[in-house]
């Protein structure tokens, strides 16, 4: 059985940012496109797949408690679960993520508007139903089984709870920073 997410709203995150003797270490698990576009100041940046391949690590270079952070809070609780498997203590998940710390009336620093991961793969998802839909109409029958595909794809993303087609995105140009 594993150990219940431990969340803090964006109420009490902007009253202990606010305060200068916060012990946290504000770690953004998001793409670094995501977290250009929109983050709370003095946040890390730590994608999460480099946060799941040695979270120990990761919390060794940054001062004071976890407090993982994403654009609604799974991804960041995808994290805690990584610290939670390696023994460690672990970190607080900022519940709703940046949208609610938004919504609350946090301060944020923005850079180069992005659409968020999620969108982009309902985006990506659709077109290529889509795509199947038509081919399969216009090009040959056999083009269905893009549709199946993808549809096999969303359902094992769920049953999983883990995206391949966001794992591709976050790689694609337009997600990566200018650094």
């Amino acid at each position: 059985m594993s150990t219940p997410v431990m969340t803090m709203d964006a109420e009490a995150l902007k009253c202990l940012v606010d305060s200068p003797n916060a012990d946290l270490a504000l770690i953004d698990v998001r793409t670094p496109g995501e977290f250009e576009t929109v983050h709370i100041p003095g946040s890390c940046n730590v994608p999460l797949d480099d946060f799941t391949a040695n979270p120990a690590e990761v919390l060794a270079k940054l001062p004071g408690k976890p407090l993982l952070i994403c654009h609604s809070g799974s991804r960041a609780a995808k994290a805690q679960r990584a610290l939670q498997d390696a023994g460690l203590e672990h970190g607080t998940v900022l519940s709703g993520g940046v949208t609610a710390y938004q919504a609350a009336g946090g301060t944020v620093a923005r850079g180069i508007q992005r659409w968020a991961m999620d969108r982009q793969m309902r985006l990506t998802a659709g077109s290529l139903v889509v795509a199947g839909l038509i081919g399969a109409k216009v090009i040959s029958p056999k083009a269905a089984w893009l549709s199946a595909a993808i549809g096999g794809g969303l359902v094992f993303s769920a049953v999983r709870d883990s995206c391949p087609m966001i794992s591709v995105l976050g790689k694609m140009p337009w997600n990566k920073t200018g650094k």
